[in-house]
């Protein structure tokens, strides 16, 4: 996920084994909350048919993309970043290049789409569930993996336009995609001005709503309330909930990635250059974003914590669970109960 206006490598360093060991573990623990918590969270959405929800349908093609940046991208540059240099060839680190990239889009492409999502469900709720239909989440799904694809294909195949890099402390057989300033601009403000913009703007919005249902909820608290009343004032408050939650998100991934995107934006529009260091912490901290998705779900979500659970338990296993219904069982495990299953 190296995107440079200059060609560079980290400094070969001589490292004892224990540090060796130690930079091994802390990325493969990584990798391994990336790759076990999305599979929860695909199983558990494929798996239970109450959470097939549009949102959740958002949230599982983000979990596919992730996980496949924890199966493919981030073992690949743990070994580069630790051994200093990229030992893989140069067809591997083609694919690697042009996965990472369209991987890392579509995860930008999906928030900007859960945050549409979440502000038609705040701000336009009586007419919500016929602007967000599964097709409609289908399409931008689709959208969120062609056009990626697309323009991954389009920056390797111009090369980035790389007329002008500089060129200093090149590894032999280093792997990274070059791009000049004009490029390291235009791909800043696609893959995170614009789309960053756009989120900031929504969550805006949707915050600013909140408070108002919060508010409006908070005065009728203790009022008598119909059936019907009462059901739209706890639809409302799961809707809020949710979006809190999708938000939290959000804010981690503009924290993990805002560091590497301003880098970039930083060396395009300058003739400094930021240090192979500060590129290699950037660029993980970024893929970091990949395992903090589970971790926020398994904080803020009951259906996270009771699915882990269950394939933890191999319960997910029992007859009963094929009929998509999540189940607790009792103290004996002689009889199964049947769990409400709220989104939130």
């Amino acid at each position: 996920m190296i995107r440079s206006n200059a060609i560079y490598s980290a400094l070969y360093e001589v490292r004892t084994k224990v540090a060796y060991a130690a930079l091994y573990c802390f990325f493969l623990t990584a990798i391994l909350i990336t790759v076990g918590g999305n599979l929860v969270v695909i199983i558990s959405i494929c798996h239970f048919k109450q959470l097939r929800t549009p949102t959740n349908l958002l949230v599982l093609s983000l979990a596919v993309a992730d996980l496949f940046l924890g199966l493919f991208s981030m073992p690949l540059i743990m070994v580069r970043s630790v051994e200093t240099c990229w030992y893989f060839g140069s067809t591997v680190c083609i694919m690697y290049s042009f996965v990472d990239v369209v991987l890392c889009t579509v995860s930008l492409f999906h928030l900007v789409f859960i945050a549409i999502d979440r502000y038609h469900a705040v701000c336009d709720p009586m007419r919500y569930p016929s602007k967000i239909t599964v097709s409609t989440v289908w399409m931008f799904i689709a959208i969120g993996w062609v056009i990626p694809i697309l323009y991954s294909s389009g920056l390797l195949y111009f090369r980035g336009n790389s007329d002008g890099i500089e060129v200093y402390n090149l590894c032999p057989g280093d792997c990274m995609i070059l791009l000049n300033a004009l490029w390291g601009l235009l791909d800043t403000i696609f893959t995170f001005c614009l789309p960053f913009s756009i989120m900031i703007s929504l969550y805006s919005k949707i915050f600013i709503v909140a408070r108002q249902h919060a508010r409006a909820m908070h005065r009728v608290v203790h009022q008598k309330l119909t059936g019907e009343r009462k059901r739209n004032a706890e639809n409302k408050k799961k809707d809020n909930k949710a979006t809190k939650t999708l938000g939290i998100v959000v804010s981690v991934f503009i924290l993990c990635w805002s560091p590497y995107c301003f880098n970039n934006l930083f060396t395009s529009v300058s003739d400094v250059s930021s240090s192979p260091l500060v590129v290699e912490i950037f660029g993980w901290l970024a893929y970091f974003n990949s395992a903090f998705n589970p971790i926020i779900y398994g904080l803020f979500y009951p259906w996270f914590r009771k699915a882990l659970k269950l394939i933890l338990t191999f319960k997910i296993l029992q007859s009963q669970m094929y009929e998509g219904s999540f189940y607790r069982a009792n103290h004996d495990d002689t009889m199964l109960e049947l769990l409400d299953l709220t989104y939130l």
